[in-house]
């Protein structure tokens, strides 16, 4: 600790640069030290308005955590992580001298917020360092809140530090944005019009039933057969060599049973004359041999 103490009376001073970075609200971002070839000494990291406290373990409850040599992540961002940052960073290349690092970033916060028409849309924004409030719309950016003059719409009211738009319409749709007093862009929120795909007509439900119907027959017969193939590979092959013989065998029936209950009748055409007259003579002989049977008797 003394050592320490001694080397940090030695420091010489290595410039800085602001450097700008962005972040989503919700996600992770690193501030990188460029010093990760160096033997650092100590780490610092400091906004406008006070000193921020970095965990250099990994069990740590906070959100701002030492990454590497001297990286520092901030995990969760939230609006109020936008603005200026100062990275002290403290290394030595031999024994006999600290050096000292200022590296200056300027974070810039983006978010997407989706509103249902005539609900209040409420912004977090009105941060400790922010001058005014401005809307991209058709004519530009034009301001919506200014620091000491307040909003300028009767349908804005503002609550602490969270500017509230009453009762969202259609003309509410747009990008806002969140300058400092230097000018720069703190926070840049899209908001959109929930357009309540919650809440369908009679007539898209109609379509919706309908087009369901279209597709789920052809769609349940192919995972029908895919399942059958799968799990039951040999039920094709069964079937493949089974309904042809099963066909033949339909056919042979049928054929057997038009022979037997539909018999050859004679042609009648083909009977001679002379036969049917000796099928005659011969009736006549045996009735004239029955009646002299008789006679005789």
């Amino acid at each position: 600790m003394n050592l320490l103490l001694l080397l940090l009376c030695f420091i010489s001073y290595s410039g800085s640069s602001t450097k700008a970075v962005s972040g989503i609200k919700g996600g992770n971002f690193t501030l990188s030290c460029g010093s990760e070839d160096r033997e650092i000494v100590e780490i610092r990291l400091y906004s406008r308005s006070k000193i921020i406290r970095v965990c250099e373990k990994k069990n740590c409850s906070g959100r701002v955590f030492k990454e590497g040599s001297c990286d520092v992540f901030i995990k969760d961002l939230i609006y109020s992580d936008a603005g200026k940052y100062f990275l002290h960073v403290y290394y030595t290349n031999d024994q006999t001298e600290v050096k000292r690092q200022i590296r200056e970033y300027h974070l810039h916060i983006h978010d997407e917020i989706s509103v249902k028409k005539g609900e209040d849309l409420k912004l977090d924004v009105l941060l400790i360092n922010a001058d005014k409030v401005e809307r991209n719309s058709s004519e530009g950016w034009t301001e919506v809140w200014t620091r000491g003059h307040g909003v300028n719409s009767d349908r804005l009211t503002v609550s602490d530090e969270t500017l509230i738009i009453n009762e969202f319409t259609d003309t509410d749709t747009g990008t806002y944005r969140v300058l400092d007093y230097e000018g720069e862009t703190l926070i840049t929120v899209s908001v959109t019009d929930w357009k309540g795909n919650l809440i369908d007509t009679d007539e898209d439900k109609t379509d919706d039933t309908e087009h369901r119907n279209h597709w789920m027959l052809p769609v349940g017969l192919t995972v029908f057969l895919l399942l059958v193939i799968l799990l039951v590979p040999g039920v094709l092959v069964i079937l493949i060599l089974i309904l042809p013989a099963v066909v033949i065998y339909r056919c042979h029936l049928k054929d057997e049973s038009t022979e037997l209950f539909s018999p050859s009748l004679p042609d009648l055409d083909r009977v001679s004359e002379p036969s049917i007259s000796g099928l005659r003579s011969g009736h006549d002989q045996r009735s004239f041999s029955e009646s002299g049977d008789d006679s005789g008797g």
